[in-house]
């Protein structure tokens, strides 16, 4: 890197045009995602990056409200190379912006999805995908109804330690460990042609979802696994959902309900990156807890696979084109 190129590229989150490697201090400068141009015009854009501070909705541990803005911070490290292994440079050829934080009234509680799934819905309306910063993982479920409106029902690749299908009739109660069994029964998604990958906890009903267990991952390998996902979903529209207990809790201890015997990083990584071709129209992030990680460890994972799913859904458009 010149340092011209980087005295000429000053806090890109308010300069950039939305496109290009950003040559700035990783340690100084806002604090937008990837260093994406803050904006709420969404006038070009290709991918829109939003965060969704909420976690009310948790069983456990809360604390990924602050979720978003950590990955943030982590993302910077992120902003000034092409994605390994990936042999291009989404940021050179998508105009990604970062389109802020979803406002909510935090004391009406009852209020949140509607107002998620019409915020979603905006950034569809434009002709760009969103990428979703949470956030508990109940969030997933308001967003998933702006897709399904769009894209009509579904395949999800879901990443988590849990299957979050728990039985739950009453729709409106707001929970992140059965709002995929609301998704399931409500249409939303196709159990059929979805895939749950890394699933360490007892749940006797899998609502149909074909379920790639984390020994399954283990024991297999990600190449395995990547084909798998692939052969199930095929061309169907898909959403990507990663839930950071995927990892296991030595690589992602800050979350609120943690379970060993996860997914390693470069498992991740890996399952991620071969799985290029699916024909992704959004994603999520979800779960990172800052409190309970004081090294960064967690968001620094949840910026990563922020980036593969970037990279993901840049090769759709890719394909698009």
């Amino acid at each position: 890197m010149a340092l011209e190129d980087a005295k000429t590229q000053i806090d890109m989150a308010f300069t950039g045009s939305g496109r290009g490697l950003a040559f700035e201090n990783a340690f100084g400068g806002a604090l937008s995602a990837f260093r994406r141009r803050y904006t709420k015009d969404l006038s070009g854009v290709d991918l829109a990056i939003t965060g969704v501070p909420f976690d009310q909705a948790v069983t456990n541990r809360p604390g990924t409200r602050l979720g978003p803005r950590a990955i943030r911070e982590a993302s910077a490290l992120q902003a000034f190379d092409a994605p390994y292994g990936w042999g291009y440079s989404p940021f050179d050829e998508f105009n990604v912006v970062d389109y802020g934080d979803l406002a909510f009234d935090y004391a009406k509680v009852s209020d949140f999805p509607d107002a998620l799934t019409d915020h979603i819905r905006t950034i569809l309306a434009s002709g760009a995908g969103s990428l979703v910063l949470g956030g508990d993982h109940y969030i997933s479920y308001p967003i998933l109804k702006a897709h399904a409106e769009k894209f009509g029902p579904l395949s999800l690749i879901h990443f988590d330690a849990h299957s979050d299908t728990w039985a739950d009739d009453d729709l409106t109660r707001i929970d992140h460990g059965t709002m995929f069994y609301k998704a399931v029964k409500t249409g939303l998604i196709d159990p059929k042609t979805s895939v749950q990958i890394g699933i360490r906890t007892d749940n006797p009903d899998t609502m149909g979802v074909n379920i790639i267990d984390a020994r399954m991952v283990h024991e297999r390998g990600a190449a395995w696994v990547a084909a798998e996902v692939k052969k199930i979903v095929a061309e169907r529209a898909c959403y990507l959902t990663f839930d950071i207990d995927c990892l296991d809790p030595a690589f992602a201890p800050g979350t609120g309900t943690p379970v060993w015997g996860g997914l390693s990083s470069w498992e991740a990584a890996a399952i991620l990156r071969d799985m290029a071709g699916v024909n992704l129209t959004g994603g999520d992030v979800v779960e990172v807890s800052p409190p309970y990680d004081t090294t960064g460890a967690t968001a620094i994972a949840g910026a990563h696979v922020a980036m593969e799913i970037i990279s993901l859904f840049g090769w759709t458009r890719r394909k698009e084109a």
